[in-house]
C-alpha cells in the first residue's frame, strides 16, 4: 500500500524533522523545535510542501512523533494528579520494589512518585484475584470527588486491588468520578489489566500524569492541521505503531518514547539485515542518543521500562537513552574530569556555534572545531555556522579542564562523549548476551553518522550503515510505520491444566478490544500472544499463540525462547501469566529515490581523528553522490539533514536508494 502524498513529522529536543513522499521524490526538512511543539510542526511542513511543489492541503496522510509525555516526565511537568487506590494501598508507588536504583550507592534516592502522598486517596472495598468479596459505596465515591474537586485536582488515577482480574468496584468508582469530575480520569483496568500492584499503579498514574498534556496538544494539532487542509494526524505510539488521535488522547501512556520509536521503525524499514545477526539502532540527536536493536526485520520490544525511573508496563520498542546528543554541554566535575551531558543547550540558544548566545561548549562545538562540521555547512539546509563562537567555547572549557586548547578540548569531548554511547551500546548487546560484532552498526540522526564509524570501532563492528534520509530517519519511520493496537490481561494458570474454552474466551475479548480501535477492520491483521515463565520465576518471556492454543506449540516456543534468552531449559511446570493481541494494519510503502548525478566534490579542509592526527579530508555532497560510488577515507558527507564523517582506513559504497554503508574490513586484526 503506498499513499501519493504522506507526511511524517518528529519532534526533537532541538530540531523538528520532516520527511515527505509525494508521487516518488522523497522530500526532507527540518526547522528548529518551538515551545509550543504544534509551531514548528507545521512550520516543517509547510516547508517541506514548499520544497516539493505542493500545498499542505494535498497531503494525503500525517504521521507525527513527539516529545510532550516524555517531556513530561523528565521535567515533572504534567498535571496535578491524584491517586486512588483500596484502602491500605495508599503507599504502594511509594514502598515500590526492594531493588535499588544503583546497589553500591548507600546514599542513593529513588524519584519521587508522581502523586504524592497528600493527594492519594483509598476507598473502602476488596476485590480479590477470584472477584469482589466488598463492594466500594458509591456514596462514598461522591463524597471524594467532592474533595477531589475542592483540591483542583487536573487528572485522576484509579487502581484498585485485583481489578486486572475482577474490574467491577474499579469501574464504578471511574464511573461516578468522571460523571462529577470535569477532569480525565485513567482505570488501572482500561490502561493496563496486568497483575503487579505496583507496576499497573505506577503505568496508571503515569498516563493520568500526562494525559492532560497529551489532550491539549493533539487536540489543538487536529484543529490547525484541519484549519489548514492537513489531514489529522495519527500519532506514533511508544510499540512502534501508530493510531488515530483519539486513541492516543484516552491512552496517553502510550505516546511515551514516541519519537525514538520512529527511529527505530525507520532503520528496520531502510536496511537490509538479511546477512548479520541484527541492527544496532544508534541514533543521535540534539539533547540524547538512543540505541535499540532489529533482529530478523523487526524492532526488539519490551514490556519492562522505565523513563527517569519511573515504572512504565505498557509495548514499547526497547530503546536505550543517554543523555548524549550534540547540544550536549560539556563540563568539568569537582574532581577536575571532563564531563559531557545530560544537561543540554536545546534548541534556543543551542550550541555556541549557532550563534545565538550560547556560550557552553557542546559536542556540536567539538564537531565543529575538530572540523567533522565547516563553516560552510548549513545546517537544516540554512542556519550557518559561528566557528569563532564555537573556539571560544572550547578555548573556556580548556582553561577549566587544565588542557592545551580549543583543539585539546574538542577531541576529549568527543572522546567522552563516544565513550558514553560505547556504554549504552554494550548495554543493549553484550550485557544480554550478544556480540556487537555480528551486528551492524546503523547510524541516523544529526549527528549520528558523525560519532558511528568511532563507536564501531570501540565495539569493534566491521559496518556502518547510514541511509539516506539519516537526518531525518525518526520522520522517515514514520511514513513506513504501521497502524498498531494493543491489549493484554493477566489469566494466571498452569500450561498443562490451562481451560481452553477461558483461554479462548479471554482472547475473543482482547481481539474485540484491539479492532475496535483500528481503521479498516478488514485488513488488519490480529496476532496473539502468550507471557509465559516457569513455575516459580518472577519473570515472563513472551511468545507467539496460534488461534487453535496448541499447548504443546506454546511449550515448545517457550522453551526455545528461554534457551535463546538464558542459555538453558528446565523440566518444570510452565504458567501463561497474560494473554496479549495486537491489531495491525499496514502502513505506507515510503519512497527512497536516490539521483546522484556525479558531481559531489565540494572541496576539502582539514579534520583531526582520534589516534590519527590531521588530516586533509575530502568533502561532499552526499545527495549528488552516483549509486555505486566508493568513496575511500578520510571524507566528510554532507547533507541538509546530517553529516556522515568517514576517518582513514574505512571505504564507503553508495547502494542504489542512496544508502552508504562504510566498512573497516581489519578491524578486528588492530
Amino acid at each position: 500500500m503506498q499513499k501519493e502524498t504522506a507526511i511524517g513529522v518528529d519532534v526533537g529536543g532541538t530540531f523538528t524533522d520532516v520527511a515527505l513522499s509525494v508521487d516518488d521524490r522523497l522530500v526532507t526538512a527540518k526547522v528548529p523545535t518551538t515551545d509550543d511543539q504544534s509551531v514548528g510542526v507545521l512550520a516543517g511542513i509547510a516547508k517541506a510542501c514548499e520544497t516539493a511543489g505542493i500545498d499542505p492541503s494535498d497531503l494525503d496522510e500525517f504521521a507525527h512523533a513527539m516529545t510532550v509525555s516524555v517531556n513530561a516526565l523528565l521535567e515533572r511537568g504534567g498535571a496535578k494528579t491524584a491517586l486512588v487506590t483500596t484502602e491500605g494501598f495508599r503507599d504502594v508507588l511509594e514502598i515500590g520494589r526492594q531493588d535499588r536504583p544503583d546497589l553500591y550507592d548507600l546514599e542513593v534516592e529513588k524519584p519521587e512518585p508522581l502523586v504524592p502522598r497528600r493527594r492519594r486517596f483509598e476507598v473502602d472495598e476488596r476485590t480479590t484475584a477470584e472477584g469482589v468479596e466488598q463492594p466500594v459505596d458509591p456514596d462514598a465515591v461522591r463524597s471524594l470527588a467532592a474533595t477531589l474537586r475542592a483540591q483542583d485536582i487536573e487528572a485522576v488515577a484509579v487502581s484498585l486491588l485485583h481489578a486486572y482480574a475482577d474490574p467491577t468496584n474499579e469501574a464504578v468508582v471511574t464511573e461516578i468520578l468522571r460523571k462529577e469530575l470535569d477532569v480525565p480520569v485513567s482505570a488501572s483496568h482500561e490502561v493496563l489489566a496486568e497483575f503487579r500492584e505496583y507496576e499497573r499503579t505506577s503505568t496508571t498514574a503515569v498516563d493520568a500524569y500526562v494525559r492532560p498534556a497529551i489532550d491539549s496538544y493533539v487536540g489543538r494539532l487536529v484543529e490547525e492541521a484541519q484549519a489548514s487542509g492537513i489531514p489529522a494526524p495519527k500519532i506514533m505510539q511508544a510499540n512502534g505503531g501508530i493510531a488515530d488521535p483519539e486513541t492516543v488522547r484516552k491512552h496517553a501512556v502510550t505516546t511515551t518514547l514516541s519519537g525514538p520509536a520512529a527511529g527505530v521503525v525507520g532503520a528496520a524499514a531502510t536496511v537490509d539485515d538479511t546477512d548479520v545477526e541484527g541492527l544496532v539502532t544508534f541514533d543521535m540527536g540534539g539533547t540524547s542518543s538512543d540505541v535499540s536493536l532489529v533482529r530478523d526485520g523487526d524492532a526488539e520490544r519490551t514490556t519492562d521500562s522505565e523513563i527517569a525511573g519511573i515504572p512504565i508496563r505498557t509495548p514499547m520498542v526497547d530503546v536505550n537513552t543517554v543523555g548524549a546528543g550534540g547540544g550536549s554541554i560539556a563540563w568539568v566535575d569537582t574532581g577536575g574530569a571532563l564531563r559531557v551531558g545530560p544537561r543540554s543547550a536545546g534548541a534556543n540558544p543551542g550550541p555556541a556555534c549557532y550563534g545565538r548566545g550560547g556560550t557552553e561548549a557542546t559536542v556540536t562545538d567539538a564537531n565543529v572545531v575538530l572540523g567533522y562540521i565547516g563553516a560552510e555547512t548549513a545546517l537544516g539546509g540554512e542556519m550557518t555556522l559561528d566557528v569563532t563562537a564555537a573556539r571560544d567555547a572550547l578555548e573556556a572549557l580548556a582553561a577549566e579542564a587544565g588542557l592545551g586548547g580549543a583543539l585539546e578540548a574538542a577531541q576529549g569531548v568527543y572522546r567522552v562523549a563516544n565513550a558514553t554511547m560505547t556504554r549504552t551500546i554494550r548495554s543493549v548487546t553484550v550485557e544480554r548476551g550478544h556480540d556487537p560484532r555480528e551486528f551492524a552498526l546503523v547510524a541516523f540522526g544529526g549527528a549520528g553518522p558523525m560519532h558511528a564509524t568511532a563507536l564501531a570501532e570501540a565495539l569493534e563492528i566491521d559496518r556502518v550503515v547510514v541511509p539516506r534520509p539519516s537526518g531525518v530517519l525518526s520522520a522517515f519511520g514514520l511514513l513506513a510505520a504501521d497502524e498498531s493496537y494493543d491489549a493484554v490481561r493477566t489469566v494466571g494458570v498452569e500450561l498443562s491444566t490451562a481451560d481452553r474454552d477461558r483461554l479462548d474466551r479471554v482472547y475473543d475479548d482482547l481481539v474485540s478490544d484491539v479492532l475496535a480501535d483500528v481503521s479498516d477492520r478488514d485488513t488488519a491483521v490480529v496476532s496473539r500472544a502468550a507471557d509465559c515463565r516457569y513455575a516459580g520465576q518472577s519473570f515472563e518471556l513472551t511468545v507467539p499463540v496460534d488461534e487453535t492454543l496448541d499447548m504443546s506449540a506454546i511449550r515448545e516456543r517457550f522453551q526455545e525462547a528461554h534457551d535463546r534468552a538464558y542459555g538453558y531449559t528446565m523440566q518444570a511446570e510452565i504458567e501463561i501469566v497474560n494473554l496479549r493481541t495486537t491489531a495491525t494494519v499496514e502502513g505506507a510503502e515510503p519512497v527512497v529515490r536516490h539521483d546522484g548525478n556525479g558531481d559531489a566534490v565540494l572541496g576539502s579542509r582539514e579534520a583531526h581523528f582520534p589516534d590519527v592526527g590531521p588530516r586533509e579530508t575530502a568533502v561532499y555532497d552526499r545527495d549528488r553522490l552516483e549509486s555505486g560510488t566508493t568513496i575511500t577515507g578520510p571524507a566528510v558527507l554532507e547533507q541538509a539533514e546530517s553529516t556522515t564523517v568517514m576517518p582513514p582506513s574505512w571505504v564507503g559504497d553508495v547502494l542504489a536508494d542512496g544508502t552508504l554503508v562504510m566498512r573497516q574490513e581489519d578491524i578486528r586484526n588492530r
